[in-house]
């Protein structure tokens, strides 16, 4: 495997880049970056630099809202026992606590929740879940985060005499499930402006119309910001429109004035400066996914939910414990499989990856394969064994549908599903090996080579003069980053190391410190490339990066994060 990448230029349209120009006054280059995201005029502009809860659309122009509120607030004058479902991962977990905590805050009849196991019910809407619920005499279901392919457990709950409302972002399939009402935007027919909020957000905008509805201050509401933003995070959903307006402000929550669990997780984490998007993905993120793939997502919404502030600190704690053992789980499987790729020329040679050994954990298996991608650039998939059927993760790479490759292979499945760039299959332990040379079938008749290249999408090219204290400040406010927004990628051409600056340091990552002619210098680091040392050497070379800040003994300045180099040409 070669470790050459494509460097693609991103497209912009000038006439808008001219359009900004005029209208902000600020350099050509923070126009460009605007336009490559799509905002083409002062007022996109406005709304983009300066997010406020104001530009949240009307929670009631999403279809089914009206029918929604209409059945909880009857159930709750009618002391119907209520019921909210949902799935397992950050998403799920943030959208029922934050659901379940506002209708308890405002009723005090009786509501529970419930999340399926990831292992004995696995993900959706479960058949024992609508029998708990039976059983027990909850007649209104609130699914959050799943449910819109669930079309006959939801019947089912219907002869049992509960109605179900659904939350859901999941694209739906041209049969719908026969509920009460249906919270999603991404339905054929629904007018609401936004499609891309995330389960949790679904929950959100479901509070906000009960907020209204019953004559609640909005802040009742917007309480719940921190634990949405924690959803946009880990959901990977775009970071933009009505998406950034609610992760700014969870941003800013979460920094400000935290509800008790994410503060205790903040403070388990050891960190110390103010949280971004990405600490959201890489820090409080895999806590909260920790227990359901560990042990029991009930975990992390008991964290969420608990009001008695002196049993925060253990569940906390349990969530921080399964996360180490999470992590123990994934390095050593990691290592399994990347070495029994390295081992073995045939499967190098393959374009798609597929691992199976019966003894992985089910909880790491997607983490696991993401892992991999990073080795071998290529779709993956990684099998374990899990209630005598083999059952795994996939995850794709830039531009290519893992999820229609899975679907090519369905007669050797016996379920599966999920979206473009990840998914999930359950199989009979005897298809593994027909499956294995199917998918690689499918994916090698099918993708581009050019796909098989990690890309780097760059936003601008930049001169060395042209990074100064002021463009940089005005890029701070280009956050949050994330899908649709991502951190701007900069290239700089001919590049020198100055006066043999460069180094390697603790042998793997790569400290340059370059200049142009023009005289200025700046500092740069590369994790994990020093291989690239020799290129930097011989100079000039051209340079990939984005920028950031360093503080050293006090000193703020300006530096280069590397994400690729190669010689000047």
């Amino acid at each position: 495997m070669g470790n050459d990448k494509r460097w693609t230029l991103k497209q912009a349209d000038e006439s808008w880049i001219k359009e900004l120009h005029s209208s902000l006054r600020i350099s050509p280059i923070l126009c460009r970056l605007l336009a490559v995201r799509g905002i083409k005029d002062y007022d996109s502009a406005k709304t983009f630099f300066r997010p406020e809860l104001s530009q949240l659309h009307d929670p009631y122009l999403m279809k089914g809202m009206k029918q929604a509120v209409t059945r909880i607030t009857d159930a709750i004058e009618w002391h119907e026992k209520i019921m909210v479902y949902g799935d397992y991962d950050v998403d799920g977990t943030t959208a029922v606590a934050s659901m379940y905590s506002f209708l308890r805050s405002q009723n005090k009849g009786d509501i529970t929740y419930y999340i399926p196991h990831r292992y004995r019910e696995g993900y959706g809407v479960s058949k024992a879940g609508i029998d708990y619920a039976h059983e027990h005499g909850y007649t209104l279901m609130v699914t959050l985060d799943c449910g819109i392919k669930s079309v006959e457990l939801v019947k089912y709950a219907k002869t049992l005499g509960i109605d179900v409302i659904v939350c859901d972002h999941h694209t739906p399939d041209a049969t719908l499930p026969p509920a009460f009402a249906i919270l999603n935007p991404k339905q054929a027919d629904c007018p609401y402006p936004y499609k891309e909020l995330s389960g949790c957000g679904i929950g959100f905008k479901l509070i906000c119309a009960l907020a209204q509805q019953w004559k609640l201050p909005e802040e009742t509401a917007y309480q719940y910001l921190d634990l949405v933003a924690t959803s946009i995070a880990a959901d990977i959903v775009p970071i933009d429109g009505e998406n950034r307006v609610l992760a700014y402000y969870g941003l800013k929550k979460v920094n400000e004035n935290p509800s008790a669990g994410i503060r205790i997780l903040k403070q388990l984490a050891e960190v110390k400066k103010d949280l971004t998007i990405s600490d959201l993905v890489f820090v409080i993120g895999p806590r909260v996914n920790a227990a359901g793939r560990m042990d029991d997502a009930r975990k992390a919404v008991d964290l969420f939910i608990e009001e008695d502030l002196e049993k925060i600190p253990d569940l906390a704690e349990a969530l921080h414990s399964d996360n180490f053992d999470r992590k123990e789980v994934d390095k050593t499987t990691t290592e399994e499989a990347l070495a029994m790729l390295q081992n073995d020329t045939v499967l190098q040679e393959r374009k798609s990856t597929v691992l199976y050994q019966s003894h992985w954990h089910k909880g790491v298996v997607g983490i696991v394969a993401s892992r991999l991608i990073d080795h071998y650039y290529r779709p993956t998939i990684v099998l374990t064994l899990s209630n005598d059927k083999v059952t795994g993760s996939a995850r794709s790479v830039s531009g290519f549908n893992i999820y229609d490759a899975i679907h090519e292979c369905r007669d050797l499945l016996e379920n599966y599903g999920g979206h473009f760039y990840a998914a999930g299959m359950t199989m009979a332990p005897d298809n593994v090996s027909a499956f294995v040379q199917k998918f690689e079938q499918v994916v090698s008749g099918s993708i581009p080579p050019h796909l098989l290249v990690p890309e780097i999408e760059i936003d601008a090219e930049l001169k060395l003069s042209d990074i100064k204290q002021p463009f940089y400040n005005i890029l701070k406010q280009f956050e949050p980053f994330g899908p649709a927004n991502m951190r701007p990628v900069f290239l700089t051409r001919h590049v020198y190391d100055f006066r043999g600056n460069s180094r390697v340091v603790k042998e793997q990552h790569l400290r340059i410190v370059v200049h142009q002619h023009s005289g200025i210098t700046i500092d740069g680091i590369g994790f994990n490339m020093a291989d690239k040392y020799p290129i930097v050497q011989q100079g000039p070379f051209d340079v990939v990066y984005t920028l950031d800040e360093n503080e050293y003994n006090g000193r703020t300045s300006l530096q280069m994060k590397v994400i690729d180099v190669r010689a000047a040409g």
